[in-house]
């Protein structure tokens, strides 16, 4: 089926081919700071995780949140999403592939991967992560290339392959379980030391996946002969808006327990998010932006007759996923180092050449995104006709 990746229109070749030149100036960017080290980066002794482990959380939400399709249809039974599971499948592919890239980026030194191998231990959040992650990665690329390839055949798909979609779906719950452990299991951080924040993370995760799903399902019908289908579409609207409830009930939850009970070493990180410092508020108007979307998100959404009207479904995705992006992204992160447990405020800003290798890391990701999909979408094109 690789061979359906090797045909297109000249707008998919020249799709492509930004894509590759976006990634070669990145790479460029990349050896500067393979050679200098992450001193290239506003990172420092105070703010020691910064804009690329901020994608790489989010990330590891849209890339479980594709198992908001395949619970439906694999555990429910549910025809409609019949059409679209590939593409969740496929989507998370291309997601954890960012993810990777993002953690070897942050590592600085790409060898230093092997201290995670050479140095095993079960007391290790990080080892499990690294598990979870490559296992959900393996999983997905074998579910979704034998799925596609029994329905390219007209054949049912092999027992085994059933097998690991049941394991996979209790394995997307991990990955984003295991990654918000990798947060609240350092106690000197006021801010991530709370129970809810895995359940924070997943309710993010079900929101964001599936509002990039949906625009995705949209250029799909654009660009190629395959319609995703509408009621589809709609379900995932549906999801989303459950799901974005929860996330910002789990804040607001927070917030309570956290003013209500005065904790100093929580508070200070929500006060320097939403109301900054005696002069240090970077990320106030993006926390205060990303609230206003996700609220107005909700406000829509509840009414069915905008949250099903397809020339409204592209904005409210676009608000969910900007929402979620700046919550989960720079405020989870950022905001769980600012202030130091020493309670000095050292703020951090991504330089240039830090936005050009993340940059660099979505274009790699849309590469894969695009290829993947373009094999998919042809094989359904095939067994329509």
């Amino acid at each position: 089926m690789l061979e359906k990746a090797l045909t297109g229109s000249r707008n998919y070749w020249l799709w492509l081919a930004g894509l590759a030149a976006v990634i070669a100036v990145a790479f460029m960017g990349y050896l500067q700071q393979w050679e200098f080290g992450l001193g290239i980066t506003g990172m420092s002794r105070d703010v020691s995780w910064g804009f690329y482990i901020a994608q790489f959380t989010f990330l590891v939400g849209v890339a479980a949140g594709g198992v908001m399709l395949v619970l439906p249809y694999y555990l429910h039974d549910y025809k409609a999403f019949g059409r679209i599971t590939i593409l969740g499948e496929f989507l998370a592919v291309s997601a954890v592939v960012m993810c990777m890239l993002f953690i070897v980026a942050d590592l600085g030194q790409p060898m230093r991967a092997m201290n995670v191998v050479l140095n095993a231990t079960p007391h290790s959040m990080l080892m499990w992560d690294a598990i979870v992650l490559n296992g959900y990665l393996f999983l997905n690329i074998i579910i979704g290339w034998k799925l596609l390839e029994a329905e390219r055949n007209g054949v049912p798909a092999a027992k085994w392959v059933k097998i690991l979609i049941y394991i996979s779906i209790p394995w997307a719950f991990g990955i984003h379980t295991v990654t918000a452990y990798l947060y609240c299991g350092l106690p000197g951080r006021g801010f991530w030391l709370t129970a809810v924040l895995a359940p924070r993370f997943l309710a993010s995760a079900f929101a964001a996946g599936p509002a990039f799903l949906i625009l995705l399902c949209f250029i799909v019908r654009k660009v190629t002969n395959f319609d995703p289908g509408l009621k589809a579409m709609q379900t995932l609207m549906k999801i989303i808006t459950y799901a974005l409830i929860a996330n910002v009930f789990f804040f607001f939850c927070e917030v309570f327990t956290v003013f209500y009970s005065g904790i100093p070493e929580h508070m200070d990180h929500l006060k320097y998010l939403f109301f900054g410092h005696n002069g240090h508020g970077a990320l106030v108007p993006f926390m205060w932006t990303s609230m206003f979307l996700m609220l107005s998100a909700i406000g829509l959404l509840l009414f069915p007759k905008i949250r099903n009207n397809e020339k409204y479904m592209p904005f409210l995705c676009i608000m969910v996923f900007v929402g979620t992006w700046i919550d989960k992204g720079m405020g989870m992160i950022a905001g769980g180092f600012v202030p130091n447990p020493m309670h000095d405020y050292v703020e951090y800003t991504p330089t240039p050449l830090e936005l050009l290798i993340t940059v660099g890391v979505y274009a790699v990701g849309f590469l894969v995104l695009t290829i993947l999909f373009k094999i998919a979408t042809k094989v359904k094109e095939e067994v329509n006709a």
